[in-house]
């Protein structure tokens, strides 16, 4: 059963620095192009990064580009994104999910997601 399992997220204060995980089982991610997603409270879902299958093209949203990065673990079954510069507006829920249609923000292509995990910016 495929099952993505996100980690990392926590307090954190503005400017400071998160790195999110990823871990995929029930698949081979690195089959599957990883996008990452945020929803903060009473607002939509917005795709923030997203890593092809070989790790050669990265997407970002404007709004996060130079302060956020996507990467895949040597191992192959872990994608990583890393968020630095903090801003209050990063908080929310952090999901990853996995498409095999190609590299987006767009969520219509993704067919597996995460639970999301909790990133809070606050001083």
């Amino acid at each position: 059963q495929l099952k993505l399992v996100e980690s990392g997220g926590g307090l954190v204060q503005p400017g400071g620095s998160l790195t999110l995980s990823c871990a995929a089982s029930g698949i081979a991610l690195e089959y599957w192009a990883i996008g990452w997603f945020r929803q903060a409270p009473a607002k939509e879902r917005e795709g923030v990064a997203s890593i092809s299958t070989l790790g050669n093209t990265r997407v970002y949203a404007d709004s996060v580009k130079g302060r956020f990065s996507v990467s895949r673990g040597n191992r192959g079954n872990t994608t990583y994104l890393r968020v630095d510069n903090l801003k209050p507006e990063d908080a929310g829920v952090y999901y990853c999910a996995a498409t095999d249609r190609g590299v987006g923000l767009d969520s219509h292509l993704y067919r597996h997601w995460g639970q999301g995990t909790q990133v809070t910016v606050s001083s």
